[in-house]
């Protein structure tokens, strides 16, 4: 199990106390099935996989955690259609319009019919928490969906404080700088990918280039033109590599062969010895990254 994205979060040692209780929280905010007049249900489910009891799993000083999600499927279209050929039955049989007190009331009587049919949608959101460096790190591009994994965490523990980076160096002007010069930062390479926008505007030009020599005559063209980098594709120590983004996001994360052969093919005995060898391969490559990050960007750990 390794992560694909990055969305990022610093917390206090203090806080960090506090996590140790989480497995004990965690046992009270379990995933249940939603109910036939829901619309979806959170919890916490086990990273070790179905039919598995426990809610968290530890590796030296991360533990792993994994959000589940039940979503009903009642596209909107479905419930307006049902609506709309209530309300005209009305208006044909009755010959009188319906006031909107009454049109709610059928709305919610659709709603209440086709709910208990509708698909449910289940999804997993993993994250752990780094406690000796104040690291939470959600397996996801989106804030939205980071933000819900931070709020289930902090509904379970009563309280958790751990708030978004804040950069005291700029990404973009650091990152426009790499590729405008070469000058990268020890162990760091330039990847095939990058986007560049003219931040000028909110509508300035924006090019993206994939597969691309980052070193060519046509992207400095643009740099020369004004435009700076809002997301660079970058190769770590050659082991990792990954688009980082402006918003300090870590977009497109790929182990290369290297790690993957230390992983190897052996068996384990147990699905927590599996993920007691991948968990531990992932935060050791993670630890670094993070911690290079920290020093190229200056993101303060909160006190």
């Amino acid at each position: 199990m390794f992560f694909r994205n990055l969305t990022l979060f610093r917390f206090s040692a203090t806080v960090a106390d506090d996590l140790e209780k989480l497995d004990e929280a965690l046992a009270e905010h379990r995933l249940r099935p939603v109910g036939p007049l829901e619309m979806s249900t959170r919890g916490f489910v086990s990273p070790l996989g179905r039919n598995e009891e426990a809610l968290t799993h530890t590796v030296k000083a991360s533990t792993l955690v994994m959000v589940g999600s039940e979503d009903k499927l009642l596209p909107s279209s479905v419930v307006n259609d049902e609506l709309h050929n209530r309300v005209q039955k009305i208006a044909e049989e009755e010959g009188r319009k319906v006031n909107g007190r009454e049109r709610k009331r059928i709305k919610d009587d659709v709603l209440t019919e086709l709910l208990p049919r509708a698909f449910v949608r289940s999804s997993r959101l993993a994250a752990y928490a780094d406690r000796k460096h104040g690291w939470l790190v959600i397996d996801s591009s989106s804030r939205k969906s980071a933000e819900n994994g931070v709020t289930q965490i902090r509904e379970a523990l009563g309280s958790f404080p751990a708030v978004p980076l804040a950069p005291e160096e700029s990404p973009r002007a650091l990152m426009t700088d790499w590729l405008a010069t070469g000058n990268l930062p020890g162990g760091l390479a330039l990847g095939d990918e990058v986007e560049l926008k003219d931040p000028a505007t909110a509508t300035g030009a924006i090019a993206r280039c994939r597969r691309q020599d980052l070193e060519a005559e046509e992207v400095r063209e643009h740099l020369r033109n004004g435009k700076q980098v809002f997301q660079l594709g970058l190769t770590f120590d050659d082991r990792m590599s990954f688009v980082l983004g402006e918003d300090l996001v870590v977009r497109k994360l790929k182990f290369l062969d290297v790690v993957l052969d230390e992983m190897g093919d052996s068996p384990h005995d147990s699905p927590a010895a599996e993920m007691d060898a991948r968990f531990a391969l992932l935060t050791l490559e993670l630890e670094r990254l993070l911690g290079k990050l920290d020093e190229w960007f200056k993101l303060p750990r909160p006190d």
